[in-house]
């Protein structure tokens, strides 16, 4: 029987996954420039593939393209970090309780709290906790809900790399980790939803504090 080659990523593929490890492990940080003349040569390949492969990572929200100031990676500020958790915390505990509630396998998700927490690096240990988070609301049953949640999955790792440079709080994230997973595991949906809802609000609440009000607001 023969047997089927690998197929060769395509070079777009191949620079835009390039691109976006190095954001989403702090590499690239906010407002960097991203010149395409510069990423051509770094990774061997044509301008084409690098444009095509920023124009995709500007869809997803990670790359701002400016007529005057060309392409940079997107800042992250406290307004545009609570949007995108915001849109996590409607949705994401949601998924998680009906992937519970449904006995979904989460063997992809203690898989992925495995490698985060024998991680040697911050880099790996950011991607193993996003494919934790992944690995919760994938199999919630409802492919549209999983897709609104992969929408902002990359917007909520910039802010988490953003945050992780100035106060890093693995362990802790690490342990929160741990308990919903347990709960989950236990069956306990709406358990597992609740400590969820928990953990992403505080980390937002953390990193980007509301500002105290005025005396003028009080």
């Amino acid at each position: 029987m023969t047997s089927v080659p690998t197929p060769i990523p395509s070079r777009t593929q191949y620079v835009l996954d390039a691109i976006k490890h190095r954001i989403l492990t702090g590499r690239l940080t906010p407002g960097q420039a991203l010149v395409e003349t510069e990423l051509a040569a770094q990774f061997g390949v044509s301008k084409t593939p690098v444009r095509e492969a920023l124009k995709t990572l500007a869809g997803t929200g990670l790359v701002v393209m400016n007529q005057y100031k060309g392409v940079t990676v997107r800042m992250v500020d406290a307004d545009m970090a609570r949007e995108v958790y915001d849109v996590r915390l409607l949705l994401e505990p949601e998924a998680l309780r009906r992937a519970v509630a449904k006995g979904a396998s989460l063997d992809a998700a203690r898989d992925a709290l495995t490698r985060a927490d024998d991680a040697t690096d911050t880099a790996e240990r950011s991607l193993a906790n996003r494919e934790f988070h992944r690995a919760l609301y994938l199999p919630c049953g409802n492919p549209l809900l999983a897709r609104m949640l992969d929408q902002v999955r990359d917007q909520a790792a910039l802010v988490s790399a953003v945050a992780w440079a100035t106060d890093p709080s693995w362990e802790r994230e690490a342990a929160e980790h741990r308990e919903i997973l347990r709960l989950a595991l236990d069956g306990d949906a709406d358990g597992a939803a609740g400590a969820l809802h928990a953990h992403i609000a505080s980390f937002v609440h953390r990193a980007f504090p509301e500002p105290l009000p005025t005396e003028g607001e009080q």
